[in-house]
């Protein structure tokens, strides 16, 4: 092991790379439930929300494996969110615009991912992605780690820990942040969400304040593997507190199958590319489809990437990353492995820093990940026991130690005063990585050219922020 993932070289060992592997996929096992569900409309147990779960896992794994392998890095890979959102709403334009099925439409969308995943890799051979990397101006790189620290606070303390009340619809859901600790009293709460809702409020608050409290009483002691630990006591807090309220926490296991639906998966996605749906489309329309997937998956990529290495430590003194290369091709192979299983875009996770926080340096961290990914296969239903209120105390702790990151900017100088501040408001709002570096890189831009620096800025970067400008201002 320590030969093949140089452990010694990067200060690391067997045990610190396996609890940060197991940290980084407790960390995003949620992504297994939440992606087929985004995918097929919440159609959950059909054919095709099997299908795209076991392609959910193996996409992953491999990607992951990839990254383990390839560039030696402790980064996870998994289909991103927003790219996940934005592949549904294209499945349901196709639909309208050709009149399939939505299944058939569904499948001609991976074609699209499929292009998007093929052009990443010639792109990366041929180190264009790493050139686009280098055009981002040093300011806005030492930048990105913190933004994504609010981001990840954000999601903690947000979408992650809500509570759906009265019925399961958005306009009824409740957030710790947002209306735990920002009501006006916890009596009109109640009043609110009802006693029932009121009641798993309180305790995935709780979960959350002991949680975090354990996890950085952990890390204070320098004992490896706070934040998994500190996972495993706020899921037990919170199991606790359901068969307290009167719940059994563990009831699902009862009705579950641990059989993987392979069938299912060869059905409906399994190298299930619909050609003659996708050629229907129309040319303008794919085009601006994979033009807004690849860019928005390449700063995501490059965000997440760049960020976590910031947090390990692993970046030079011009934020560069060594084997950028092979991380970036690992990042493409998972797209092109997650287009012939059945899922959509595959990305590096920025959970990761997850697993980066509690010790991981190496490739061995991502190979333990990646194993989970494909265990997930079998255990899917324990993987769902992992109640979000633990996920969100890894989140939280994580978010808050990449905010160090903030030191190394240059607050005095409007270059980077701007496009970081730009950008620290633009990723936990927009909640795309991609979205706020184009914002951040727009911003630069201008303050160069207002102040009369434009020959400092590089000819790629001007290109970068001209193709931002088109992608937010000009519908297609």
């Amino acid at each position: 092991m320590n030969k093949l993932f140089k452990l010694k070289e990067n200060n690391t060992n067997v045990r610190t790379e396996i609890i940060a592997g197991l940290t980084s996929f407790m960390t995003m096992a949620y992504i297994f439930a939440l992606n087929p569900n985004i995918l097929t409309n919440y159609d959950a147990q059909s054919p095709l929300w099997n299908g795209v779960f076991l392609a959910t896992c193996i996409a992953s794994a491999i990607g992951t494996f990839c990254m383990a392998f390839l560039a030696n890095k402790p980064f996870a890979m998994a289909p991103g969110i927003g790219l996940s959102t934005y592949f549904a709403f294209i499945v349901g334009n196709i639909v309208s615009i050709t009149g399939m099925t939505y299944l058939a439409s569904f499948q001609s969308a991976l074609v699209i991912v499929l292009i998007e995943g093929l052009v990443f890799i010639v792109l990366s051979v041929f180190d264009i992605r790493e050139k686009i990397l280098d055009s981002i101006p040093l300011g806005i790189r030492i930048g990105i780690a913190p933004a994504i620290g609010l981001m990840l606070l954000n999601l903690g303390f947000g979408a992650n820990s809500r509570i759906l009340a009265s019925s399961e619809t958005e306009s009824n859901a409740f957030y710790v942040m947002k209306d735990f600790f920002g009501a006006i009293s916890a009596g009109s709460l109640k009043s609110q969400m009802g006693d029932e809702k009121f009641k798993y409020m309180i305790l995935t608050a709780i979960t959350i304040i002991l949680g975090l409290i354990l996890t950085l009483l952990l890390s204070y002691r320098k004992i490896k593997g706070s934040v998994l630990f500190g996972m495993i006591f706020s899921s037990v807090v919170y199991w606790a507190g359901q068969l307290i309220i009167g719940d059994n926490p563990f009831e699902s296991l009862s009705k579950a199958s641990f059989v993987p639906p392979f069938k299912d998966m060869a059905d409906t996605t399994l190298f299930k590319f619909n050609f003659e749906g996708f050629i229907n489309i129309g040319w303008f329309a794919i085009v601006a489809m994979v033009i807004t997937f690849s860019l928005i998956d390449m700063f995501d990529t490059i965000g997440t990437l760049v960020g976590t290495a910031s947090k390990a430590g692993m970046l030079d003194k011009n934020g560069k990353m060594p084997k950028m290369k092979q991380a970036l091709l690992s990042d493409a192979i998972g797209t092109v492995v997650g287009s012939a299983t059945g899922t959509s875009t595959v990305t590096t996770f920025y959970e990761s820093a997850s697993g980066v926080e509690a010790g991981g340096r190496t490739g061995l961290s991502a190979l333990v990940t990646g194993i989970m990914f494909l265990l997930c296969i079998f255990m899917a239903p324990v993987v769902s026991l992992i109640p979000a209120a633990a996920t969100s105390v890894a989140l939280i702790y994580t978010g808050i130690s990449m905010m160090s990151g903030l030191k190394s900017v240059d607050f005095g100088k409007p270059d980077q005063l701007i496009p970081v501040s730009v950008m620290l408001i633009a990723m936990p709002v927009t909640g795309s990585i991609g979205n706020a570096i184009g914002l951040s890189i727009i911003s630069y831009v201008i303050i160069k050219l207002i102040s009369g620096k434009w020959k400092d800025i590089s000819v790629l970067t001007y290109v970068i922020a001209a193709i931002f400008l088109v992608k937010f201002f000009i519908p297609f």
